[in-house]
């Protein structure tokens, strides 16, 4: 049993002695690299001396050629900038006008640092390189804002052009639209005028009643019974064709229209007129002879000149007279 706990310590210390030297190995390592990098931070700060050494000994040596000139040169381009930022801000799109203000105060921001450095004789070689850096900077991002707006103010006009000459369009279309609109009004009178009836050749007058009952025409008032008017209906190709309804109007002397029936009344392009009978019809373009009667049913007539029109489909189509006495 002691033979075994040798053996396992043996072991054991072997374990840690393995440990503890790859333990000295790693600070070893991490020594050697340690001085690495420290030597190279030391070269590192040795070089930013000699370069801020150099620095100084070039300022020493632009300062004579530095001058007033080169500090105003600056100057008036930082301003110069400044006034266009107010015309481009002005000009420019509304969303782009907050990061424009920005590029804006940042040229103020520079001018104030070159005024106080010059101010306190402070103007060096460096500041002015990296204010002309600055400078071409800004003035490239203020030339991107000047090709926008410039490309805005071209599809501007672009769109105002489009718009005269869509609104010109437009107007000759109104002018076009009204000038047919108007031909067809007055094609379209033409055709309305072209397809009315026509009534020629009338014949009215009185007619009295004979012994045997049957009619014939006569002048004299006392004797009359009827009113009678005849006309020929012309041919007409244009209109149409169908049953239509003839009115007959009989006017007496007095300017009173003879009407069996109060309720004889027809709308025609004169307006709501009286009439005194009227005969349906069944026109086929052709042209139709006919006659209407008025019968007085025993109202006696009145000596005058009456006078006779004819309406068919809202129009006067014929218009006649004759004398009793």
């Amino acid at each position: 049993m002691s033979e075994l706990n040798e053996t396992t310590a043996k072991k054991s210390n072997g374990v840690f002695i393995g440990i503890i030297l790859l333990l000295l190995i790693g600070i070893g390592v991490m020594a050697v690299m340690y001085s690495k990098l420290n030597n190279q931070l030391v070269d590192a700060n040795n070089e930013i001396i000699t370069l801020k050494a150099d620095i100084d000994q070039m300022n020493e040596m632009m300062a004579p050629f530095l001058g007033d000139n080169a500090t105003n040169n600056l100057l008036k381009d930082f301003k110069n900038m400044v006034d266009d930022y107010d015309k481009i801000i002005e000009e420019g799109r509304p969303e782009d006008q907050e990061a424009m203000k920005e590029q804006q105060t940042k040229i103020e921001g520079l001018i104030t640092e070159l005024e106080t450095a010059r101010r306190n004789g402070n103007v060096k070689a460096s500041l002015i390189a990296k204010l002309n850096r600055e400078n071409e900077t800004l003035r490239n991002i203020m030339k991107g804002y000047v090709k926008q707006i410039d490309e805005l103010n071209t599809k501007n006009l672009q769109l105002a052009s489009d718009l005269d000459q869509t609104t010109t369009q437009l107007n000759t279309t109104t002018v076009e639209r009204d000038t047919y609109k108007q031909d067809a009004e007055a094609k379209g009178e033409q055709v309305k005028k072209g397809s009315r009836l026509q009534a020629y050749g009338f014949s009215s007058g009185g007619l009295r009643m004979k012994l045997n009952n049957t009619t014939e025409e006569s002048n004299k008032a006392k004797s009359v019974v009827q009113i009678k008017s005849s006309f020929t209906i012309s041919e007409n190709p244009i209109t149409t064709a169908g049953k239509k309804t003839v009115y007959l109007q009989v006017i007496n002397p007095d300017g009173k229209t003879l009407q069996s029936r109060s309720s004889n009344t027809v709308q025609t392009e004169a307006g709501n007129i009286a009439y005194s009978d009227k005969k349906d019809i069944d026109y086929q373009n052709q042209r139709i002879d006919l006659a209407i009667y008025y019968d007085l049913k025993g109202e006696e007539a009145i000596k005058g000149n009456y006078k006779v029109k004819i309406y068919c489909e809202g129009n006067l189509i014929g218009t006649d007279s004759f004398t009793l006495k």
